[in-house]
């Protein structure tokens, strides 16, 4: 067994361990259909516990890398070269009407302690005009803390600041041009298709299967943008498998286009970490990747940011760079003050721990 893990590195033994063999998995070391080593097997080999195997086999087959099978074990099934999946089967879609009416709880009192804090330190500083493109601070934060938690590396230059995602996307209506035609999941958040439609923006409404949208439809379609909810799609609840996140890079590979990721709701998995976004498993020059914070800690705070590629940072400063930023500063520094204490984090890692002894409960 060629995993080496190392007792005493910065990352945990079942992420070392996950990362490792999701790696071999990518690179057809483990093909389709493959049996992976029992967990008893793999633990031995590699010298940790059977309790780490099981996190880190837990955590593949969150992501749609693998799957166990009762009284047979774990199989691989990510398909790299062949992307015909089963999103092509006649499924039926189950709609969760409530999945958006949920709320995450954040605890107030931490909120109004931070508040008070930022009051305390900026001072008059939260009167001044915000930059265009958000504060430095947050969007410093907002780096460091997709660095941690989703493997995004990018540069503050790339953050782009606004009050919530329907703000955002009429900004990549006009950076991207709405002559182009946008393919969106059917059944979506019924609020996408209206921001683009009132953009002038024609949509073509392609069919989800089980594990994301249907490989038919990604071949039929003319778009050349390609909005996706890659996590827990609303209202269908359905999450892409990591086959058809690659398929998607393939997508926009081949016809030269964009895909915005829309990830919202994707920090409250029931996984101990996130699933790989699209924007971090892509080369970067094609996603636009876009989150908010309406869901994990309040519907009143719209606040939300977008990850623009590096190809597109120029274009975004010649056609847009004169928009000023739509979020006061100071709700900006309350933010990046959640982001950079680690309390954002604490209630995300929180609301996860709940959720997970839920479904151990049914």
């Amino acid at each position: 067994m060629k995993y080496h893990i190392n007792k005493n590195g910065d990352k945990t033994l079942y992420l070392q361990l996950y990362e490792q063999i999701k790696t071999d998995i990518v690179n057809n070391v483990y093909p389709y259909g493959t049996k992976l080593p029992s967990k008893r097997f793999m633990a031995v080999e590699t010298d940790i516990s059977v309790i780490s195997v099981e996190h880190a086999y837990a955590l593949l087959s969150d992501e749609g890398y693998i799957e166990a099978k009762p009284k047979s074990g774990y199989f691989v099934i990510y398909k790299n070269s062949d992307f015909q999946t089963v999103s092509d089967t006649p499924y039926e879609i189950e709609v969760n009407h409530n999945i958006h009416n949920a709320t995450s709880e954040f605890p107030y009192t931490v909120l109004a302690k931070t508040m008070r804090k930022v009051l305390s330190d900026y001072n008059q500083n939260i009167l001044v005009k915000s930059p265009n493109h958000g504060c430095a601070e947050l969007r410093l934060a907002v780096c460091a803390y997709l660095a941690r938690s989703n493997g995004i590396v990018v540069r503050p230059e790339q953050v782009i600041i606004g009050s919530g995602a329907e703000y955002l996307y009429s900004l990549i209506i006009q950076l991207l041009g709405n002559n182009r035609i946008f393919a969106l999941e059917t059944p979506s958040y019924d609020k996408i298709r209206k921001v683009y439609r009132a953009n002038s923006v024609k949509c073509d409404m392609l069919k989800l299967g089980r594990d994301g949208i249907k490989t038919s439809e990604l071949e039929r379609t003319s778009a050349t943008v390609l909005h996706i909810t890659p996590f827990n799609s609303f209202p269908s609840g359905i999450t892409a498998t990591a086959s058809k996140r690659r398929e998607y890079i393939q997508w926009a590979e081949k016809c030269n286009g964009y895909i915005i990721e829309d990830n919202y709701d994707s920090e409250l998995t029931v996984s101990k970490k996130n699933e790989d976004s699209v924007f971090s498993l892509s080369d970067g020059g094609s996603v636009i990747y876009l989150n908010t914070f309406s869901r994990t800690i309040a519907p009143s705070v719209r606040i939300g940011y977008m990850i623009l590629p590096e190809s597109l940072l120029n274009d975004f400063e010649k056609k847009l760079g004169f928009y000023s930023c739509t979020v006061p500063v100071f709700e900006q520094y309350v933010l990046a003050e959640l982001l950079k204490s680690g309390d954002f984090e604490r209630h995300i890692n929180r609301i996860r721990r709940q959720k997970r002894k839920l479904l151990q409960k049914k």
